[in-house]
């Protein structure tokens, strides 16, 4: 079975919104840029818009992990690298330096298309799906030495309508990884690390670079073909394996639901 991308987003600006601008969000907003240039040589008519929320400054701890600077220090991380991406390459893009959920300023002046969820723990995977109800939810997730990218499409139930027709949805990380959204199970020791050292003990040096460049090349394919036969991947750095996950027009009936392939 094969997913093909909403025509609409071929034909004007993108909306993406950036949910969190740290370990794997920092890395998934330069490659945005890249993405949006590209787009534009292959004669998209506007490319993307993106805005990063991140309430969180750049530490000590990120220098050397996460795409920042020993100058960036202190400032917010959403901040700096949208004003950093604007001042090169000419583009209008926005920071939020706040969490969403909290504080509504920003997202109610926009409907995006997609949404990037960079976070590191349940509640603000749980935050996103009840924030935004619409459009496609690009999760990325990682442990030490593996994470999972999947991308589906927000919504209720296993259809979703466009222009009047009925079509199966592209189940979200929520949907396929109930537990992804618990946040009973985050844990509690969540403490910031005071240094590289510390953080790596935590996380492997490139497997946010890795999550992150995985989740581009799906978004590269999703738009450069317009459509995808597999909408996410498992990434295990220790033992270099990655394994796609196929677009499934069953998972819908082993959730529960009686459903036809096409309506």
């Amino acid at each position: 079975m094969e997913h093909f991308i909403i025509p609409d987003l071929l034909q004007r600006k993108v909306r993406i919104v950036v949910v969190g601008a740290g370990g794997t969000g920092s890395h998934v907003i330069n490659g945005l840029v890249q993405l949006h240039t590209a787009l534009l040589a292959l004669g998209h008519p506007a490319g993307l818009h993106v805005t990063a929320f991140d309430d969180d400054t750049v530490s000590e701890s990120n220098v050397g992990r996460q795409a920042f600077a020993w100058s960036d220090i202190g400032a917010n991380k959403a901040s700096v690298l949208i004003n950093r991406l604007n001042q090169a390459f000419g583009l209008d893009w926005e920071a939020c330096p706040e969490r969403i959920g909290v504080s509504q300023t920003g997202r109610l002046r926009m409907r995006p298309d997609l949404v990037i969820g960079c976070v590191d723990n349940r509640l603000a995977r749980k935050a996103i799906a009840s924030t935004f109800g619409y459009g496609y939810w690009l999760d990325i997730g990682n442990n030490q030495n593996d994470g999972q990218v999947i991308l589906g499409e927000i919504g209720d139930g296993p259809y979703v309508t466009w222009h009047g027709k009925k079509r199966l949805r592209l189940p979200t990380v929520a949907d396929l990884l109930p537990e992804a959204v618990d946040e009973r199970l985050d844990q509690t020791d969540d403490q910031p690390s005071c240094s590289l050292a510390d953080a790596l003990e935590k996380q492997s040096l490139f497997i946010n670079r890795a999550m992150a460049l995985h989740a581009l090349n799906l978004l590269w394919k999703l738009f450069r073909l317009a459509r995808l036969e597999a909408h996410g991947v498992f990434v295990n750095l220790a033992t270099d394996r990655s394994s796609p996950l196929m677009i499934d027009p069953e998972a819908w009936g082993r959730f529960g639901y009686q459903v036809k392939q096409a309506a």
